[in-house]
């Protein structure tokens, strides 16, 4: 049966491999993007959207699951982070996500069976250095969606995905050289870099009916970084 999926920043990378699988699949995207780019070819409905400045987002009556996408990776070390790079990196993350969730609400209870996923990273439980503004805001965002998870069921499921470092776009200064990508690839115990079609794949299950049972849990695609350790 076809399900009417909100995604939110969809224009590249995971999210863009994510819209992709959902369309295939038959099921109806209503995008909302500052720049939809591909993503509107398999879109049922756009709409703008700017993480920075969130605001004005009209669902239809129903929905079914949504996803939320837009992220930063701008990595400085602790002493060189401003009050505005943590407020950046709050803005895009958290108070993004707060804004599309609160605008979704009626509609998503309206489904009755309804998935949210969104996003975080496993810089929250690893610590890595230079990661301080993006961890603190998907740690916010963490704990949201454990506590919205609580206060929404059953009508509303709430999960996120935390996935390693992803070849997408917004990793490619960290990927754009062979010593780069090789260095990347050893520091996970399963010595490659994650794509954004296989952490696409997570999040469109669980948008979906076959994960009715979870809600308020992190999955975590990280080629093992943050549960396993390997000795050479």
């Amino acid at each position: 049966m076809p399900l009417d999926i909100a995604v939110i920043g969809g224009n590249t990378g995971i999210g863009l491999a994510t819209v992709g699988q959902l369309a295939r699949a038959g099921h109806r995207v209503h995008l909302a993007a500052r720049n939809p780019g591909e993503a509107a070819s398999h879109a049922a409905s756009v709409r703008p959207f700017d993480a920075a400045s969130p605001a004005g987002l009209v669902w239809p009556e129903r929905l079914d699951g949504l996803a939320y996408f837009p992220g930063t990776i701008a990595l400085k070390p602790f002493h060189r982070m401003t009050d505005d790079d943590f407020r950046r990196d709050l803005q895009v993350n958290f108070f993004g996500a707060v804004e599309a969730l609160r605008s979704a609400l009626p509609a998503l209870k309206a489904s009755g069976s309804a998935s949210v996923v969104l996003f975080s990273t496993v810089a929250v439980v690893q610590g890595m250095p230079m990661h301080a503004g993006i961890a603190a805001a998907k740690g916010a965002l963490e704990g949201l969606a454990r506590s919205l998870a609580a206060e929404w069921a059953p009508a509303v499921r709430v999960n996120l995905v935390a996935p390693g470092l992803t070849d997408t776009p917004l990793a490619a200064p960290l990927l754009n050289a062979e010593a780069k990508r090789e260095a990347a690839a050893k520091r996970h115990p399963l010595q490659r870099v994650g794509t954004a079609e296989q952490t696409a794949a997570l999040a469109a299950w669980l948008l979906g009916p076959e994960s009715v049972f979870m809600t308020g849990q992190v999955l975590r695609p990280d080629g093992g970084l943050s549960a396993v350790r390997t000795f050479a």
